[in-house]
């Protein structure tokens, strides 16, 4: 197992290094318009907590790293209303009415975004929990990196506006820290796992994959931020000549 992890490591320093990064860290940018993405992420964010409850949970199977999976789902399955929270002070609850947010949250620009949830469910569902544990490190590492970054965006968010943003900044990134599968106990017990040469190529592969489909995620999330802050600029503009004509 000890190779898998090290191949996640690797996956987690190129994942790092995607431009959406360098747009997030980019301070000559307004730092809400460097999270104008966060409507694009809805599907996959609000998926989550049921993949946690339907999915990666399994309360009949007793085996050890099961208990820790559902430990896991248990610490994981609650973060949505903090992203519900962040969304309407960052100020871009502006959707309208319920079929508008409808269309935007299942259409073109944010169909990666649905893929996710359902790649991540098609691995995982009434699978061996090993690889549930292998997709769970995937998917913390790729956090890891996120938040860590939109973290930042936060407290110069909070400087400015004087809110405090519980998804996208320290209290997210606090309790990813305190999981489980973080603890010295866990991580030495997943790198002790033997694993046969069939089991090994599998969760190479879903490594590979989910890896990749993250990758494709980060450009659609740039693309959703990069549209929406011209649209935004365009109104303001034409606001602006509005006002002097009056």
């Amino acid at each position: 197992m000890q190779e898998i992890l090290e191949i996640i490591e690797v996956k987690k320093r190129d994942f790092a290094e995607l431009p959406l990064f360098e747009f997030m860290q980019d301070v000559s940018i307004h730092p809400i318009k460097r999270l104008s993405f966060a409507p694009c992420m809805a599907h996959f964010i609000m998926s989550f907590s049921d993949l946690n409850k339907y999915v990666f949970r399994d309360n009949l199977n007793t085996s050890r790293i099961q208990k820790v999976v559902n430990q896991y789902t248990y610490e994981d399955d609650n973060h949505w209303p903090w992203f519900i929270q962040d969304i309407e002070n960052l100020g871009l609850n502006n959707y309208g009415n319920f079929t508008t947010a409808l269309t935007s949250i299942w259409g073109e620009e944010t169909r990666i975004t649905r893929q996710i949830s359902y790649q991540i469910a098609g691995y995982t569902f009434q699978a061996d929990p090993i690889v549930k544990l292998i997709v769970i490190q995937v998917l913390e590492a790729a956090a890891e990196v996120f938040f860590n970054i939109s973290r930042q965006i936060s407290v110069e968010i909070e400087q400015i506006a004087g809110k405090e943003y519980l998804f996208f900044g320290e209290v997210h990134v606090h309790e990813e820290t305190e999981h489980v599968i973080s603890m010295p106990k866990e991580k030495s017990l997943l790198s002790e796992i033997e694993l046969t040469d069939s089991q090994s190529h599998y969760l190479k592969e879903i490594v590979e994959q989910t890896f990749q489909t993250f990758s494709e995620w980060t450009y659609e999330l740039l693309a959703f931020a990069q549209k929406h802050n011209a649209i935004a600029e365009e109104n303001q503009e034409s606001s602006e000549k509005m006002k002097v004509c009056a």
